[in-house]
This record gives C-alpha cells, sequence and structure tokens, in this order.
C-alpha cells in the first residue's frame, strides 16, 4: 500500500511530498463509447489517457472553432485596380498593426505578412490561373 504522504530527504531537509496519481478522476481505462478530445488551432489533441487533460477536471475545455486564419481565408482579397503599391494597416492604428507596403507587380495575390489580408492588381492579375498563385509580403 502506498502511504499519501512519503517522506524524503533532500540534502538533509525532510519533506514531504503529496502523491498526486491517487485523487485522479480520469478513468484507469478509457472507455472506446467516448469521443476523442477536441483538437485546438494550434493541434493540441490527447487521447483519454494521457495525463495532460486533468487540468479540464474542474471545468471543461473551450475550443474556439472561429480560428483567425481561417476568416481572413473567407474574406475576398481587394482589388487595387492599377496600383503597382498597396499598404495595409490592418483597420486601425490604435490596433496595433503596423502600415505594411505591399508590392503587386508580380501576378497573383499578395497577403499582409501581418494579418494575413490579400490584395491583387487587376491589370497584371488577370486569369484564374494568375488568382491561384499566392505571394507572402513581411
Amino acid at each position: 500500500i502506498i502511504s499519501l504522504l512519503q517522506m524524503l530527504t533532500l540534502r538533509g531537509f525532510p519533506r514531504l511530498v503529496v502523491v498526486r496519481g491517487l485523487f485522479s478522476k480520469m478513468p484507469a481505462t478509457a472507455s472506446t463509447n467516448n469521443s476523442p478530445d477536441k483538437v485546438t488551432h494550434t493541434g493540441q489533441g490527447w487521447d483519454e489517457k494521457d495525463w495532460r487533460l486533468q487540468r479540464f477536471d474542474v471545468a471543461s475545455k473551450m475550443v474556439n472553432p472561429n480560428v483567425a486564419a481561417n476568416l481572413i481565408a473567407e474574406k475576398p482579397p481587394k482589388d487595387c485596380g492599377s496600383l503597382s503599391i498597396t499598404y495595409c494597416d490592418g483597420g486601425h492604428a490604435a490596433l496595433g498593426h503596423p502600415k505594411v507596403f505591399i508590392n503587386l507587380d508580380k501576378p497573383g495575390l499578395h497577403a499582409c505578412g501581418y494579418c494575413g489580408n490579400r490584395f491583387y492588381n487587376s491589370d497584371i492579375t488577370k486569369s484564374e490561373q494568375d488568382m491561384s498563385i499566392n505571394h507572402l509580403n513581411c
């Protein structure tokens, strides 16, 4: 039988260490009927036996399905007409987005490296094949 408190000696001083595994609410074996863990936008998702899930014993895991990258991808690209250079400021300067100048000389979509908004020059980008070319401007 494992005692709840163990005495350890570290550099001559006795210390109390609590054995945490005895009070875990997680089952010893994972059930096959349970759904898998929700995967976050960073790719974090674990099986039900993983010890990292014990932080969700008290409160459930909340995953926001509206990832910013998906919302930006749904936004249509902005036609800049015949301008060869445009800028992206993210809407308002108080939001923290710096003014990023974007060169539109090549055909295709040019994305802002800070927020992901896309721009194109309609004089150079004329076909659907040109619209499939993506450039990232940092």
